[in-house]
């Protein structure tokens, strides 16, 4: 394009004004000076030094790693999947950037970059900093991927009806505004529902017409685990675009971005991961790796950002390994940010690597696994509404229905008074979901148990005996 100079956009020295013609000099300094660092540390070394690194299976070790929250000891905290707790390390960064500038005003757009707190989280999360950004939560990377795609009228997306809201909204809009056709499939529920059937689900839904496939990398409603991989297979082998709600992964699964072969995903920080609320993460795949996803970079629009130019336009994407701009860098610069926010994501990533991302996803898992055990022995598998048989599709939130009445099983107010009923008298937060079950009219209501890395078996022996006598005082 026009007015280009690639050497600009990795900070190198530029003496003439052909970059980016319409821009300012001061513009083209801080565009220079923006490009993305090696990653230090937000926590200092002696605070990592002493967060527990190895299995928290361990009793002692998953003591102290229940030491660094603050949640209130007579609580059972079972919602992550709504909200996590943040640890006290984290919580004392929080006002260190706000104390800092009130004390000492200057400009404050030059750390909205995030270059150190990106660059940790790539690594965390198996990416390169110049495809991710720090945004408000995974209801705003959601808004923003699906709002930056080049779809216009009677193009497809196929999803499903278990998506969360925040992507079914922007997903509306689309339809609404663009024309676009969003094509809804409800997967099958249940303790023997599988990974092949899913995908298959997906396969027969594609027409010509379809440009992007659209799903949660865990679904909100019942706990399932889509089989992202296999998903992002069939899309590479029909040219198609993929984009995860990936809200759950982030902190919950060891993953890889780049291993799971799609082009975005949103995730939030304050989930699974622990970091403070307002946080989250957008990944948009900036490169050509033919090992993880042969397919050529889509396009692509930064619509929230101030680093775009105001005449003009980006070159085309790259087609190899090396990416032609920083596309994490014009997802980042939206204006002034809370410059808080990364760091403390930051910290909260280094506290999970530390301990051991592997680690947190096999005592999460296990936790669940023991949970619908539990649930089988006393409601039996026809009560679970999550994944069973298929251990690729377990995730940490189990959804089941507690109810012997079918009446019962579809009055939402008994799901209401279930869950003031656990958190009021026994002490246990969690929450009930609802959603479509295919081939019934009308919503079902579960009840969604979501531990983490601070719950006990303990914990769950407690909360289980708690539901069996509220169900059946709600009987």
């Amino acid at each position: 394009m026009v007015g280009w100079d690639p050497a600009e956009e990795r900070g190198s020295p530029v003496e003439t004004t052909t970059a980016h013609d319409t821009e300012s000099a001061v513009v083209r300094m801080a565009r220079a000076n923006a490009a993305v660092r090696s990653s230090d540390t937000a926590l200092p070394a002696s605070v990592l030094a002493d967060i527990p690194s190895g299995p928290l299976e361990d009793p002692a070790t998953w003591a102290r790693v229940r030491s660094l929250f603050t949640i209130d000891p007579e609580l059972v905290h079972l919602n992550v999947g709504t909200i996590g707790s943040v640890p006290a390390p984290v919580l004392a960064l929080l006002r260190s950037a706000d104390v800092d500038f009130a004390r000492r005003p200057r400009d404050p757009y030059p750390p909205t970059t995030f270059a150190e707190a990106r660059a940790a989280l790539a690594a965390a999360y198996g990416c390169d900093p110049d495809e991710l950004a720090v945004v408000q939560g995974a209801a705003d990377g959601n808004a923003r991927i699906l709002n930056g795609l080049d779809l216009g009228e009677g193009d497809e997306v196929i999803t499903t009806t278990h998506e969360c809201y925040t992507a079914q909204a922007p997903l509306n809009i689309l339809r609404n505004r663009r024309g676009v056709v969003v094509k809804k499939l409800t997967p099958r529920l249940g303790p023997d529902q599988s990974a092949e059937e899913i995908v298959r689900m997906f396969a027969d839904a594609i027409t010509p017409r379809t440009k992007v496939l659209q799903w949660a990398g865990v679904t909100f409603t019942v706990g399932t685990a889509m089989p992202t991989r296999m998903l992002a297979e069939l899309a590479h082998e029909h040219g198609l675009i993929t984009m995860v709600d990936g809200a759950h992964l982030p902190g919950q699964f060891d993953f890889d971005l780049h291993g799971l072969g799609i082009d975005f995903l949103s995730g939030s920080g304050a989930k699974y991961q622990c970091g403070p609320m307002g946080t989250g993460i957008v990944y948009a795949r900036n490169k050509v790796l033919p090992e993880h996803n042969p397919l050529p970079l889509p396009e692509f629009w930064p619509v929230i950002t101030l680093w775009y130019p105001i005449d003009g336009a980006l070159p085309p994407r790259t087609t190899g390994r090396e990416p032609t701009y920083d596309i994490g860098t014009y997802l980042q610069k939206t204006g002034s940010a809370d410059l808080s926010r990364g760091p403390a994501l930051q910290a909260a990533s280094e506290i999970w690597d530390r301990i051991g991302r592997a680690n947190i996803q096999r005592y999460v898992l296990g936790l669940c696994s023991y949970l619908k055990e539990r649930i089988v022995d006393h409601w039996g598998r026809d009560a679970l509404f999550s994944p069973l048989d298929d251990e690729r599709l377990h995730s940490g939130m189990v959804a089941f229905q507690p109810f012997a009445d079918p009446s019962h099983a579809v009055d939402v107010s008994k799901f209401f008074e279930f869950e003031k009923r656990m958190e009021e008298q026994h002490g246990v937060n969690l929450r009930f979901t609802f959603f479509p079950v295919r081939g019934v009219e009308g919503e079902r209501f579960a009840v969604r148990v979501a531990p983490h890395l601070y719950n006990s078996v303990a914990e769950l022996d407690h909360t289980v005996d708690a539901m069996i006598k509220v169900s059946a005082e709600l009987s």
